[in-house]
């Protein structure tokens, strides 16, 4: 059998062998209690919560029909990690690579997995909704059967770790895009959650060796996960396979990954608590009612006592992920052909609300998805301009080696996302505590940096507090691919980046042309679908684009005009609120406003005063 024929026969070997895995889905929403505390609304998959699961095979072709049932939101779906290749029009986030879907209308979300195998996740890409409900785990098995994973294992589990907050996104968004949060403190969750429930029990088979996916999918906080006197073997990160690495604790960022093996014990007359645990650092400040731990079950023998919460030590004994090797060890690629630096803050501009920015500007977006503009710019598609000035667009050039530079001048961690790769993690620096005096800390090129051999790979990475990494990526996926912080409350805030990769290499493929549904739902929602960011058909004309509020005026710092807008609000409010309880005769007026104001007494008035 000559060659041709040989890869003929195999390429149709391969087309019978995958199947068409065909969803057809309604958002809605409906209540449920999450965490056993009270129903809250919650989004809904054809009226019931929580949403499937997907498991499908490599190979296997997903079909999802998403109807909008919202009467007043718009919508989009995105699979995590998922690389979309040719595909980009499938990738999800609204006003990048498609048009958002309308009440009423119907997106088919068609495509398949070629490219990936292991441990992902499907959300929506739209304000917050995903906190609300509207997320699945989505499992790409390595063959029938997962018969190509590299390890043995016995039976197979998953676990998805998130928050949950008691008032949906639609209550919180407004408050945290607020004057009256000018430090730009992100909402506290009530409750961690553990297949969106709470006190989960597992029941195990003793000398069994288990396959569990861990998967956090929550919108803000990172989680320290561990099973109690159990270790965990790392073979997965965000769909790469690892060599093995063995941890008794893993700390887990929104949106990350891991797959480990667990092997139980002979003896079943004593059950052991599954702990999760707040990464409370992330927090600005802790509510005395908030649990720190949540307690789930790994159950021998149910006839036996549930364990208590399990302690450690420290919380500095977790796997750190920068020293995991890939199973296929990929060497570290070689030196950039092209350097991306971002340098992260938060800050106020003019109207006092506190915004995210990358190289000082809040991603703003444009008025046409950013794929219609690559597809309809001609050779114009090249140049980031037509991208508009808000919406900090880099192009990149087909099959180069890029790195991706972020200083991180927040006090903050942060787990940041790039859609359409996985990317070599070659440099993350320590922490840096201003506590203690230390300036946040830029990555220096000159400086001499040691870079593993065989760098860690995955999708989604944390940076640690006023430091610095540096992600390596080849641009081998034609397609405008989102990078952002993984918070959703920071990406309400802006802090994104779009990477148009190989522009005219999108416009030669015919699988990379807008179909007709997307074509439909523009049109639904009233956007057009060619010209520049500003929606003209002048590419270098960008009048009319959606830009970012000013900066504070010179000579003002932020925080100075925030405290003196924030406290001219807060003495405006006083005045009003003592006038009515004065209006009531109400004793200890003052008390009782600065008790509504949630601000120190002294803040309102000086408390050696004494009124009568």
């Amino acid at each position: 059998m000559n060659l041709s024929i040989l890869l003929t026969f195999t390429l149709l070997y391969n087309v019978v062998l995958a199947k068409i895995h065909t969803f057809n889905w309604t958002t809605g929403w409906g209540n449920y209690d999450v965490d056993g505390t009270f129903e809250r609304p919650v989004i809904t998959c054809n009226g019931e919560f929580p949403w499937p699961d997907i498991r499908v095979a490599k190979g296997d072709r997903i079909e999802i029909y998403l109807t909008n049932g919202f009467t007043d939101a718009n919508t989009t779906l995105h699979a995590h990690g998922l690389f979309m290749k040719g595909m980009n029009q499938m990738d999800g986030p609204p006003m990048v690579s498609q048009c958002p879907i309308a009440p009423g209308d119907t997106f088919l979300y068609n495509f398949t997995v070629d490219d990936n195998v292991g441990t992902y996740w499907y959300h929506s890409h739209t304000l917050g909704q995903y906190g609300d409900g509207f997320k699945g785990k989505l499992i790409i098995e390595d063959g029938e059967n997962n018969e190509n994973f590299p390890y043995e294992y016995d039976e197979e589990v998953s676990i998805e770790l998130s928050e949950w907050y008691h008032k949906t996104s639609e209550e919180l968004i407004p408050s945290f895009m607020s004057l009256f949060n000018p430090t730009g403190a992100e909402p506290i969750p009530q409750n961690l959650i553990i297949n969106n429930t709470k006190n989960l029990t597992w029941d195990v088979k003793p000398n069994t060796t288990y396959l569990l996916r861990l998967l956090n999918t929550g919108g803000f906080v990172s989680q320290y996960f561990w099973i109690e006197d159990h270790n965990m073997t790392v073979v997965e990160v965000d769909g790469v396979y690892t060599e093995k690495n063995t941890t008794d604790m893993l700390y887990i960022t929104v949106a990350q990954r891991y797959s480990v093996l667990i092997t139980t014990k002979d003896d079943t007359s004593k059950n052991y608590a599954i702990m999760q645990k707040f990464d409370d650092t992330m927090l600005d400040k802790i509510p005395k009612e908030l649990e720190l731990n949540a307690t789930s079950f790994m159950t021998y023998n149910s006839s036996a006592p549930k364990p208590e919460e399990s302690y450690v030590d420290s919380l500095d004994d977790y796997l750190d992920d920068f020293y995991l090797i890939p199973y296929d060890k990929v060497e570290v690629y070689g030196e950039p052909d092209y350097t991306i630096t971002l340098d992260l803050k938060m800050d106020n501009l003019i109207s006092g609300v506190n915004y995210a920015f990358f190289n000082n500007i809040t991603y703003t977006s444009p008025k046409i998805p950013t794929l219609m503009t690559v597809l309809s710019a001609g050779t114009d598609a090249n140049n980031p301009y037509i991208y508009g000035t808000n919406t900090n667009t880099f192009v990149l050039n087909r099959n180069e080696t890029i790195d991706l530079v972020l200083n991180n001048l927040d006090s903050g961690k942060h787990p940041f996302h790039l859609h359409g790769h996985v990317f070599q993690l070659v440099w993350r620096d320590r922490p840096y505590d201003s506590d203690l005096g230390e300036e946040p800390h830029a990555y220096n090129e000159t400086e001499s940096h040691t870079f593993p051999q065989y760098p860690m790979m995955r999708d989604t990475v944390y940076v640690n507090p006023q430091s610095n990494f540096v992600l390596r990526f080849k641009s081998d996926n034609p397609g405008v691919w989102y990078f952002h912080c993984h918070i959703e409350w920071h990406m309400v805030q802006g802090l994104t980046i779009v990477l148009v990769e190989d522009p005219y290499g999108i416009q030669s493929d015919p699988t990379q042309q807008i179909n007709q549904n997307g074509l439909d739902i523009c049109k639904s929602v009233g956007v057009m679908t060619s010209g520049n960011a500003a929606g003209n058909d002048d590419f270098f004309n960008l009048k009319g684009q959606n830009v970012q509020e000013n900066f504070i005026p010179g000579g003002f710092t932020a925080k100075g005009i925030v405290a003196l807008t924030f406290s001219c609000l807060a003495g405006i409010l006083g005045l009003a609120t003592l006038a009515f309880y004065g209006l009531m005769d109400i004793p200890d007026a003052v008390e009782k406003v600065a008790d509504d104001l949630s601000i120190p007494l002294t803040d309102i008035v000086d408390t050696s005063t004494h009124f009568t």
